[in-house]
């Protein structure tokens, strides 16, 4: 009897090409997933930055530097030019305000003074020749003024008598007329004798007015003479530390140079180089703060140059209440300037993060710290040391904030 053999489902043939077939597929979806951005990676805790986010106190400020200077300058500038002759102070002298530094001279300036001297007293010599002139004609037509009124009171005195002999007949006609002219005309004498003798003090005034706005105009002339050659002098405009003094016994100086200046001591101001990104939001009364010496100092923004040169404007600022000591000109001081009052927010630390993400997501370490995942956030407003997260964070999440360069685009980390 024969025993029927019964039929394999799959042959080994089969078999091979079935577990070829899964462990091709097997490979399709490790690549898929690889492509697909879901890859892990692991990274040791102890390289990364961890930061837990939380809420606190935050003011948006940026990074400046300043250079310290003086409160005041005051710059030395040759009024008039001239030859070196003589150096009273040195370089860093403290000087008195108009205590002299160094001594020109200018021949023609000082042939030009005693010029000026010589005309002033000639004119004032003329003044004094004209001045005796006129007194002089002003007598005589004093006495002349005298003999008219003499010579009227006695043909008034004469045609009086004769108008009363005339009426009792006494004297002729001819006598009575002959003293009422000369009386009509002594009386016009008079009159024209008055009108000179105005006149004569209306030309006298005029004349020393003349005069006098003459010598006073030479004489304002000679003044302004006197300053230049005064001017010779260069003097401390102010109390202060004299500085970048530049003039040599023998030097030639042209009108105008540059000697030198005059720092006021009693006080600092530090002009400070920022953004013109932040032109806008820059404005008087503003504050910052420094460190010196590990204590913190408060400045205020006093003047803000507009003027943008090479990307950048620049502000002076001033310290507020107590300054720092040993501070000097010249000095460099890292500034923190705020731009905004104080608020409460979500904070998270700066760091090289951003460099890769642009603040559009960071990696959130999961609950239990054995991870991190890609999550989307959205920051806002920065200082020196935290970003603002306006959204994507809560109050306690850990937050990975050191450098992603070297992860690539995986999407989670393994923390070991």
């Amino acid at each position: 009897m024969d025993i029927p053999i019964q039929k394999k489902k799959f042959s080994t043939q089969k078999l091979t090409y079935l577990v070829g077939g899964l462990a091709l597929i097997a490979l399709i979806v490790y690549v898929v997933v690889q492509t697909s951005g879901g890859s892990k990676l692991n990274v040791e805790k102890e390289r990364l930055s961890l930061h837990t986010v939380a809420q606190d106190v935050f003011q948006e400020n940026i990074p400046v530097s300043g250079t310290v200077l003086p409160i005041t300058t005051i710059y030395l500038d040759a009024l008039e030019g001239g030859r070196v002759e003589e150096k009273f102070v040195e370089d860093g002298t403290m000087l008195k305000k108009g205590e002299p530094i160094l001594r020109l001279s200018n021949t023609d300036l000082e042939l030009n003074l005693i010029n000026q001297e010589t005309s002033v007293y000639n004119l004032l010599t003329q003044m004094q020749i004209s001045q005796n002139q006129a007194r002089q004609n002003t007598i005589n037509r004093q006495n002349q003024f005298t003999d008219v009124e003499n010579a009227l009171i006695e043909a008034k005195r004469v045609f009086d008598l004769n108008e009363k002999l005339y009426s009792k007949g006494v004297i002729a006609r001819q006598d009575f007329e002959q003293s009422r002219n000369n009386y009509i005309y002594q009386k016009e004498r008079m009159e024209l004798a008055k009108q000179v003798m105005a006149e004569d003090s209306i030309s006298v005034d005029l004349e020393m007015k003349q005069a006098k706005d003459s010598y006073q105009r030479t004489q304002s002339a000679l003044e302004l003479m006197r300053k230049k050659v005064g001017d010779l002098v260069v003097k401390a405009p102010i109390d202060g530390q004299l500085t970048s003094l530049d003039a040599e016994i023998g030097q030639s100086i042209n009108k105008g140079t540059r000697l030198g200046q005059v720092d006021v001591t009693t006080g600092f101001k530090v002009r400070v180089d920022v953004d013109e990104h932040y032109i806008s939001r820059i404005y008087t009364g503003q504050t910052g703060t420094t460190a010196v010496n590990g204590k913190t100092y408060t400045l205020e923004i006093k003047k803000v140059f507009t003027q943008v040169t090479n990307g950048r404007f620049q502000v002076d600022m001033q310290f507020v209440g107590e300054v720092p000591e040993g501070i000097r000109r010249g000095q460099n001081l890292q500034i923190r300037v705020a731009l905004s009052a104080e608020k409460e927010a979500l904070l998270v630390a700066k760091g090289g993060f951003f460099q890769k993400t642009g603040g559009n997501w960071i990696f959130k370490v999961s609950e239990d710290g054995s991870s991190a995942y890609k999550v989307d956030i959205r920051l806002g407003s920065q200082n020196t040391a935290y970003y603002e997260v306006v959204d994507g964070l809560n109050p306690g999440d850990k937050v990975i904030t050191s450098s992603y360069d070297s992860f690539g685009d995986i999407d989670e980390l393994i923390l070991k």
